[in-house]
């Protein structure tokens, strides 16, 4: 068998190609960003072209670097943002429109009507999930009666959807000559058209949504032995190599921290931030605000389930202090500004750019700086930004609580943000448990590779991955019980005052 195992990881700002040996150490990676695209206000896409092209790019490049070629991969993975929507013409391979990105809040009258028209329940109850303008399925809607000759190429099988795992699959496995349209079940868990218990599409649901069965791609598990297209046969790694691995990225980062146990969770820190806790094969439905979702499923296995809270806006706000107000230059620099003072100076900044995600789910909601006086400075709104990460981790972490009845001992974090160690002593502080980042904290690539490798036996087993997982860095609080409690006593107050702030039909 080759010696290494390979993974994509198409994300919301860019995508990277990972290698990794046996022991889960990178042998290489290459990551390009794309386009991020706003139309309007609320509205957030990409090029799928562009994605498409990034991926060839970043694979090729990372193979070279390690010196490889494709031979040398025993398997690969992929891993992706979910419930971001692509639709193409599975004839002509060119996508009807660009694709809405997870973030993209065009949809709030679709939920809003969906909920006032008495299908939030059934949703709730099939799904896991609320009517929110997050999820695929309102996405597709959108694009069916928005996009000229959609719905009739759809209803004539032409127009396919997919997330964009779907995307790249079709893509690397032929495309227009014979390519694979399916998803994995994660994937397919955040459209609100699966249900949880089959794990198959509800035609109910389908109904509701007035989409048509045949855009839809076949649910599969997220490791699969026999592969998903057999062998590669286009671009970069055409040949012999299987494809045998799909997670969304937050199900990836959950199976890369190695929470393969009941009560385990783990908190990636990203473009958003999202929270995972293992419910095993017990569907826990959630009354605090939380989701529930497919955490993964290994081949003929039964699913393993999750509650998760997801966050919109925490390393993107990051993001946003470099691009749109330009006070620091890259992400990095973040940590240094917000050090020069002791605290956030009395401001709170709530980055509701796309509404409030969980526990909250008010698309209603918009960003708001709040307790601003002249003493204030960019130090305190870098600041302000780090603490915003962290107490929308806060909100989440007390709702799992609140479904579960586990109550956080340690945290395991991962993720890009995760570098700022003043933000991660800033979340054990704000948290008041400890907080333990992996040696290698990009665990989402890692778990679409793990995904992969064990359908093709590279890995025998979750136990040898729990062994290959080391600790690379904890925090532990320094806050007392007062001074935590009115911290969060003052971030409340503040998300009080963004909600509302949009008319929604």
């Amino acid at each position: 068998m080759a010696d290494y195992v390979g993974a994509v990881d198409q994300g919301t700002t860019s995508t990277r190609f990972m290698i990794f040996d046996h022991d889960g150490r990178e042998v290489a990676r290459h990551q390009l960003e794309h386009e991020q695209i706003m139309p309007k206000p609320g509205w957030v896409e990409h090029n799928p072209v562009e994605i498409w092209e990034r991926t060839s790019s970043v694979i090729q490049s990372a193979l070279g670097k390690a010196r490889l070629n494709a031979g040398d991969l025993a398997a690969v993975g992929i891993t992706n943002q979910r419930e971001t929507t692509l639709v193409w013409d599975r004839n002509t391979g060119r996508p009807y429109y660009n694709a809405i990105v997870w973030q993209d809040t065009r949809t709030d009258r679709i939920a809003s009507k969906l909920e006032r028209d008495g299908h939030g329940d059934l949703i709730r109850q099939r799904t896991g999930l609320p009517p929110a303008t997050y999820f695929a399925g309102g996405k597709i809607k959108w694009i069916l009666e928005n996009v000229d000759g959609v719905r009739e190429a759809a209803e004539r099988g032409d127009a396919i959807f997919g997330t964009t795992d779907s995307w790249l699959v079709w893509n690397l496995t032929g495309g227009t000559d014979g390519g694979v349209h399916i998803t994995d079940v994660t994937n397919a868990s955040r459209t609100m058209l699966m249900d949880l218990e089959t794990c198959e599409w509800d035609d109910e649901l389908l109904e509701v949504f007035g989409i048509p069965r045949a855009m839809l791609p076949e649910i599969r598990s997220s490791s699969e032995p026999d592969g998903y297209g057999k062998t590669l046969r286009s671009g970069p790694l055409r040949g012999d190599v299987p494809l045998t691995g799909i997670l969304g990225d937050q199900q990836a980062a959950t199976v890369g921290q190695v929470c393969f146990a009941p009560g385990e969770a783990k908190n990636t820190y990203g473009t958003g931030n999202f929270m995972l806790l293992n419910t095993g094969t017990e569907l826990v439905r959630s009354k605090a605000g939380l989701l529930t979702t497919v955490c993964y499923r290994f081949g003929d296995d039964a699913p393993v389930y999750a509650l998760e809270g997801s966050i919109a806006v925490t390393g993107s706000a990051v993001q946003w202090l470099r691009d749109q107000l330009g006070i620091i230059s890259g992400a990095a620099q973040s940590e240094i500004l917000a050090r020069q003072v002791p605290d956030n100076g009395g401001i709170y900044f709530v980055p509701a750019f796309s509404g409030l995600f969980a526990p909250y789910w008010r698309s209603d909601a918009r960003g708001a700086i709040v307790g601003l006086s002249r003493f204030n400075t960019d130090a305190h709104i870098a600041r302000a930004t780090l603490e915003a990460i962290c107490y929308q981790s806060k909100d989440v972490a007390e709702a799992m609580e609140q479904d579960s009845g586990v109550r956080l001992e340690v945290l395991k974090v991962d993720g890009g943000v995760t570098a700022n160690e003043l933000c991660m002593q800033i979340q054990a502080d704000i948290l008041g448990v400890e907080v333990s980042r992996p040696e290698l904290a990009e665990t989402t690539c890692l778990g679409a590779a793990y995904a992969a490798g064990l359908a093709v036996g590279f890995w025998k087993d979750t136990d040898e991955l729990r062994a290959n997982w080391h600790e690379g860095q904890r925090w532990s609080p320094q806050w007392d019980d007062e001074k935590r409690a009115e911290g969060y006593k003052g971030w409340k107050k503040a998300v009080e005052r963004t909600v509302g702030w949009v008319d929604v039909e």
